[in-house]
């Protein structure tokens, strides 16, 4: 794509969130010759990639895994910029620590000969198994990824086109089947299967087309953003800034307002309204809908078609600092529970705060100590739970349950002494995702990632309801993660 700004005359658009959806979809606006005017609710940008500072610790608040970092240079040549004049991004070796409770350890990294090496040490017969499964991954990226990723899927004949190749792709099946039917090794079915839930899916029953994740990540790795990800917000919201863009912060969108059946702009709280002949939400798409704009323009995304969608899970997230240094510690570490099945069935059916748990442990300090006072760590650590339809009540029980995960992490190979040398501490909650964040049901990923909530089921990129009304982020096409909400900024271009 050229990076000269296309002529659009005095043509003005509203990006409502900055996370980093809303993010490419402003610069790819102001680059395509757009007035755009980014709003934001919050004091700072970034959405769910918000930095909170506490203590002399930086925290960042959502995602920490980047993945296909090419994404953000690509955007960079959009935007006619270089990212590295921006920030540095860095690969994490290994990817990923996953610790079982039988105190196995798998180091799962992007070089296939250390990964065979480890799957050896589990059970070689799972090497050839291994060797079968990473084709299909790459089968299945090759397709839903490369192919797909910023296709839309505005008509259905664009679904009719690629079912063929989803049937072939075995799309029906869940990733946990597929995996399964290359590998036998149950401890090696969790680690090629677990990547679904980093997007908000249930590995039990999310597509096995989110298997392309694994091969996604061996293709480009996975990296980290120097100075955390919020140093990424930063500078993508400086490079928007450089090429004539604004940003406009403690501005909550009351209102999209729709004339003649076109959105016509956004009205914030105050009252001051943003005229625009493009609107795009990179807020929470049932949320958009629900409140954003009145029932009389909504003849598809109703109240009750919005309410009968299946949500994703929430997190519990404790950020937390220690007065020592953990050198033996990865970056990023998975700590499995003894159930996983059924752990899964707890959060996603069930909805219930079971008693054991699996964790994502985020040192970030291991690769950057800049994030933490001198001789200091910062960590977050992050336990997929049921959404607010569960109907717990998070303010009476968050202390414990934090407690429960800080207790947990008290071994030698993972965070020894923890709560001894513990000196700063926060806990988000599902109900902070719907208080902060405007999250329905304080789901963490929005629609949960199953076959007949992809592609054309997903709500389009292009409002149905709404002429000149467009959506980015986890809940449109592609779908949840850093690869996918940037993408989906790429989606827009079909439209413009």
């Amino acid at each position: 794509m050229s990076t000269k700004p296309l002529d659009r005359g005095d043509k003005k658009a509203v990006v409502i969130g900055s996370g980093f959806g809303g993010l490419a979809a402003a610069i790819r606006l102001q680059a395509r010759g757009y007035a755009t005017t980014l709003l934001e609710m919050r004091d700072k940008p970034g959405g769910r990639a918000y930095v909170y500072e506490q203590d002399g610790f930086v925290f960042d608040a959502g995602p920490t895994v980047i993945t296909a970092p090419f994404i953000f240079d690509e955007l960079a040549e959009v935007a006619g910029k270089k990212l590295e004049d921006y920030v540095r991004i860095v690969p994490c070796d290994p990817y990923y620590r996953i610790f079982f409770a039988d105190g196995s350890v798998f180091n799962y990294t992007g070089d296939t000969e250390r990964t065979e090496a480890e799957i050896s040490r589990f059970n070689p017969d799972d090497v050839a198994g291994y060797r079968r499964f990473l084709d299909y991954s790459k089968r299945v990226f090759d397709r839903a990824f490369t192919d797909l990723a910023a296709h839309s899927f505005h008509s259905f004949g664009e679904m009719v086109r690629v079912a063929p190749d989803l049937i072939r792709l075995r799309a029906d099946q869940s990733v946990y089947k597929r995996v399964s039917s290359f590998i036998s090794d149950e401890r090696l079915r969790q680690v090629f299967s677990f990547e679904p839930l980093l997007i908000g899916g249930n590995p039990l029953r999310a597509s096995s087309i989110y298997s392309m994740i694994h091969f996604l990540e061996k293709k480009w790795g996975v990296h980290f953003a120097l100075g955390g990800t919020g140093a990424l917000v930063e500078g993508l919201v400086r490079m928007f800034r450089d090429i004539g863009g604004m940003v406009r912060l403690n501005a909550r969108v009351e209102e999209i307002t729709v004339e003649q059946g076109r959105a016509s702009g956004a009205r914030i709280t105050g009252g001051e309204s943003f005229p625009a002949d493009v609107v795009v939400s990179n807020g929470d798409v049932a949320n958009t809908y629900r409140k954003l704009i009145r029932p009389e323009h909504r003849r598809k995304w109703t109240d009750r078609r919005l309410e009968r969608m299946r949500y994703a899970m929430s997190l519990f997230v404790v950020y937390f600092g220690t007065n020592r240094t953990y050198p033996h510690l990865a970056h990023h570490s998975i700590v499995l529970g003894p159930r996983y099945a059924g752990l899964l069935k707890d959060i996603f059916d069930r909805r219930v705060v079971a008693e054991d748990f699996s964790l994502y442990l985020h040192a970030p300090t291991r690769t950057d100590p800049s994030l933490a006072p001198e001789g200091c760590e910062g960590f977050y650590v992050l336990s997929p739970v049921p959404h607010l339809g569960g109907g717990q009540d998070w303010e009476e029980i968050k202390e414990d349950y934090a407690d429960r995960i800080l207790a947990s992490l008290e071994k030698d190979h993972l965070v020894p002494g923890l709560r001894k040398h513990l000196v700063t501490k926060r806990i988000f909650t599902p109900l902070d995702f719907e208080r902060d964040l405007d999250a329905w049901l304080g789901s963490a990923f929005q629609f949960e990632p199953i076959l007949t909530q992809s592609a054309w089921f997903r709500p389009h990129n292009k409002s149905e309801d709404v002429e000149g009304l467009y959506f980015v982020g986890a809940g449109t096409h592609p779908g949840a993660g850093l690869p996918g909400v940037v993408s989906s900024a790429k989606v827009l271009e079909n439209f413009l």
